[in-house]
């Protein structure tokens, strides 16, 4: 199963955690990721403190917990690759209206591109 095809399918707590230059520590509940053509991941977000940190260290991990099945689920390493204000392909790539903003309509959107460093499970190293 492809990464893509787990995320289409699978239900859950993602977070999104970053770091500013000098370190400190981010996180914050995101959806799951939009995986684009290039098989790259993007998220939807407002100019808040991710997208702050993403601008001085371009590193982040999302953790994803899936629903009712204990501690499973993945870690996706990431570095930032580009990043698009106010892009229109933020309204199609959106599965609920207005979620991430409580429909404020005003503010200002992001759609941040990642690539995928490594992936872990949830728990382990991945080697056993």
């Amino acid at each position: 199963m492809t990464l893509r095809d787990y995320f289409d399918t699978a239900t859950g707590t993602g977070i999104l955690a970053t770091a500013d230059k000098e370190g400190n520590v981010n996180a914050a509940i995101y959806s799951r990721p939009h995986f684009m053509e290039d098989e790259g991941i993007a998220f939807i977000m407002a100019d808040r403190l991710t997208h702050f940190n993403l601008q001085s260290n371009p590193k982040a991990v999302y953790l994803f917990r899936e629903s009712g099945k204990g501690y499973r689920g993945s870690r996706l390493y990431l570095t930032k690759v580009r990043e698009e204000k106010n892009s229109t392909l933020i309204e199609s790539l959106r599965r609920k209206p207005h979620a991430h903003t409580g429909g404020n309509d005003a503010e200002v959107r992001y759609l941040v591109y990642f690539r995928i460093d490594n992936v872990l499970p949830l728990v382990g190293s991945g080697s056993e």
